[in-house]
């Protein structure tokens, strides 16, 4: 695996790391309501405080998975959860913002294409 593709696929690690933080630690906080453009009145809902958290174990795990990947200098499985990365994010970007499309898809894509120079 080269450089760029490790570099790459460890910034996306942490991207979810913080993704996770956001859902997780901190969901109620100003911080998450500008990222994810919701009120705090509303992150304060249970119901969505709740799916929030789910969400955030979602991406702590992918974060996860990546790093074992990337530090077992496994190609196949780096690029596989970097095109799920890229999956998930255009899904978001048709279903809810098409900017999560170049913010959470962004990295994945440029590494997806480092791992096969």
């Amino acid at each position: 695996m080269n450089t760029f593709t490790t570099v790459l696929a460890i910034l996306v690690a942490l991207e979810h790391l913080y993704i996770m933080m956001l859902e997780t630690f901190a969901a109620t906080s100003e911080r998450t309501s500008s990222v994810f453009g919701i009120s705090i009145d509303k992150l304060n809902d249970k119901n969505i405080s709740t799916l929030l958290k789910n969400q955030g174990v979602y991406n702590g795990l992918i974060a996860v998975l990546m790093c074992i990947a990337v530090f077992q200098h496994d190609l196949l499985w780096t690029r596989l959860l970097l095109a799920y990365v890229v999956l998930v994010a255009v899904y978001g970007g048709l279903t809810s913002k098409p900017s999560i499309i170049l913010k959470q898809g962004g990295l994945a894509v440029v590494g997806l294409i480092c791992s096969f120079i």
